[in-house]
């Protein structure tokens, strides 16, 4: 991996709740343009590692370094999370969705230009009396809206309670407002949770034109290893808090010590494991 080519760079990162080890001293890397996962058992940590690249922990310790295409470097775990997502331009989806469900549709996309909107209404006075500076800005938001929309296919609910959408589609707004802070990196918490296996497909597709088509980077969690396989190039794999593998789905679905932390093997039985996998 030449260094143009690396956008995330995550370095001895470790983070503590008091005696308890969530993260272990974590190095891994994602490349520009790719979909990178983050899998492992319940609690094995992928979430607590999305939440300090994100800047809802500070981590205890280690380096998260992001840089731009144009070069621009952020060193992530000194920034607070407002800053990671209006600077560093990494947005992020939740396991949960957090939608505001009274709102419509297109104002939920909106909402996710309210710095952008903020600024070029001079922070309200200039949208007051309808300058063009902000009427311009104000159509860009909804053309960008409405191309997310178009793209996740509810163009044609765009009027319609947030709310009221079907749980899929749910999803897929979710991914959509997310992408209309136009984030150089875009970080995944379960996007395939509660999907049936149409919809699961569906939203494998989307990922892929987002990344292919339109240039962003993904980082993946995910359960349904059925979308992780399909989607990723690169995959990385935890177990209470450590990394035990690292590589392509192809070297990830034959790792021995992948196939026993899900089967849930003591550490004791993972050198049996080997050797039964062995040819």
């Amino acid at each position: 991996m030449t260094a143009p080519d690396i956008l995330l760079d995550v370095h001895h990162l470790t983070m503590r709740f008091g005696g308890l080890v969530a993260v272990d001293d974590l190095s891994f890397q994602a490349r520009r343009g790719q979909i990178t996962a983050i899998i492992g058992p319940n609690g094995a940590g992928k979430t607590t590692v999305f939440n300090c690249i994100t800047g809802f922990y500070r981590p205890t310790e280690g380096m998260i370094r992001l840089v731009h295409p144009d070069g621009a470097e952020f060193l992530l775990e000194r920034l607070f999370d407002f800053r990671i997502a209006e600077k560093a331009r990494v947005n992020r989806t939740f396991q949960n969705i957090r939608l505001f469900p009274g709102m419509t549709v297109l104002e939920n996309l909106l909402i996710a230009q309210h710095n952008a909107l903020m600024r070029a209404s001079g922070y309200t006075l200039f949208g007051l009396f309808g300058l063009p500076v902000y009427t311009n800005a104000e159509r860009a938001a909804v053309d960008k809206a409405r191309h997310w929309l178009d793209r996740m296919g509810l163009l044609d609910r765009a009027d319609d309670a947030a709310g009221g959408l079907p749980y899929g589609a749910q999803r897929r707004l979710e991914i959509a407002r997310a992408l209309c802070a136009d984030p150089v990196l875009l970080c995944l918490d379960e996007p395939a949770a509660g999907l049936n296996p149409r919809e699961s497909n569906e939203l494998s597709g989307l990922l892929q034109e987002i990344a292919s088509d339109d240039g962003v980077s993904i980082l993946l969690i995910e359960h349904h290893m059925h979308v992780v396989m399909e989607i990723s190039h690169h995959i990385v794999v935890l177990d209470y808090g450590q990394k035990i593998a690292d590589g392509t789905p192809d070297a990830i679905r034959n790792d021995p010590r992948v196939i026993a932390a899900y089967l849930g093997v003591e550490e004791e039985e993972v050198d049996t494991v080997i050797e039964g996998a062995a040819p």
